[in-house]
Order: C-alpha cells, then sequence, then structure tokens
C-alpha cells in the first residue's frame, strides 16, 4: 500500500477480484499492467457480458487505456452463412446516413470508412449518443446516424 492508499496494481487486482465474484458473464479474468495500461483477459458468455465487464472494470479502475482481450469461446463456432444484413439503411435524412451495425464494426471502421479518418469516430459516437453510451459498445443490428 502506497502513502495515499492502495498502489494501481492493487486497485487493478481488487477491481478484477470484484468482477470475477460478480455475475456479469465472465470467468478466468485476469488484468496485465503496463504503466496506466491495463489489459483484460478471460472467458466471456456473450459480446454483451465481455463490454459489461469492460465498463464495470473502467468504472472501478481510472486507467489512462484498458484493453479488453476477454474472449467469447462460442464467437468463433458461429455458422458460416449468417443471413445478409443491409450495411446501410436508404434513409439519408438530409445532413446523415444510417448505417446498420454489421459483425465486427468499431466506430473507428465507420469512421474510416465515411470519413477516410479512423480518428473522427468520436463524430459519429457524439450523432449517437441517444442510443450509445460508451463508443467501444456498439451492437450488431442497431441503426446509427453517421453524420456529413
Amino acid at each position: 500500500m502506497g502513502i495515499f492508499g492502495k498502489s494501481f496494481d492493487e486497485k487493478v487486482q481488487d477491481a478484477v477480484a470484484l468482477i470475477n465474484k460478480s455475475d456479469l458473464g465472465v470467468r478466468d479474468l485476469r488484468a496485465k499492467v503496463d504503466g496506466k495500461v491495463v489489459t483484460l483477459e478471460g472467458q466471456a458468455d456473450s459480446m454483451d457480458a465481455k463490454g459489461r465487464v469492460m465498463v464495470e472494470f473502467n468504472r472501478l479502475v481510472d486507467t489512462e487505456n484498458t484493453i479488453n482481450r476477454v474472449q467469447i469461446p462460442d464467437a468463433r463456432k458461429a455458422p458460416a452463412s449468417a443471413p445478409p444484413v443491409s450495411p446501410a439503411a436508404p434513409a439519408a435524412a438530409g445532413d446523415e446516413t444510417v448505417y446498420v451495425v454489421q459483425p465486427g464494426d468499431t466506430l473507428g471502421a465507420l469512421a474510416q470508412r465515411f470519413y477516410g479518418r479512423a480518428g473522427l469516430y468520436p463524430k459519429i459516437f457524439e450523432a449517437n449518443k441517444d442510443i450509445l453510451s460508451n463508443p467501444d459498445l456498439i451492437k450488431v443490428g442497431q441503426k446509427l446516424k453517421i453524420p456529413k
């Protein structure tokens, strides 16, 4: 323990222990610390559980960056012939396009696709704050507004 309370590593390990005891749908959660950057690893029951773990960890520990490498074992066993989903709805409301989120999409990838720069993902996030609480937690099937 440091002079002013727990060290960063202790806070990380306490958060991991707390999450492992919780019912968030994750098993064997562990964390690797490199300075103030934390990489989470373990097994999650679903993509939703993986996202909940990230949100809960970031609520408990203030990091410079948290990398979520939690695995979803069944994700690799998905059928190869998933039904096609329309990548973009044809609704363009003047200054924006509506995009339907596909498996593997990220806001950064969408910003790269629509603006040519992944770093412009906050523009998409800000336009969708009514349905998004975290830029790292988008779900397949969500309809996102893509401002021009």
